[in-house]
């Protein structure tokens, strides 16, 4: 795969304060910008919990993971995301 990290979206999650509880024992959830336009997101895996929660249009296909990130991470990654323009 030809895809590097091109920055962090929004500060270090370490260095926020609503972080402080929330911090994975080995990292963090974080949020970073891909060089190819997607995004890559550090969370906890959830897909057995949750997919059956799922809204009937919505799926997990093979491959794929659902991943959960504290609110604050999303809200501080936010700044660094551009809105969507369709």
């Amino acid at each position: 795969m030809n895809v590097s990290i091109v920055k962090r979206c929004g500060v270090d999650p370490h260095t926020l304060p609503e972080g402080k509880e929330s911090l994975f024992l080995n990292g963090c959830p974080d949020v970073f910008e891909l060089s190819d336009g997607r995004y890559a997101i550090i969370g906890k895996k959830m897909t057995e919990e949750l997919k059956s929660l799922l809204p009937e249009d919505a799926g997990i296909s093979p491959g794929e993971e659902l991943v959960v990130v504290p609110r604050f991470i999303l809200a501080n990654a936010k700044q660094d995301i551009p809105d969507y323009t369709g």
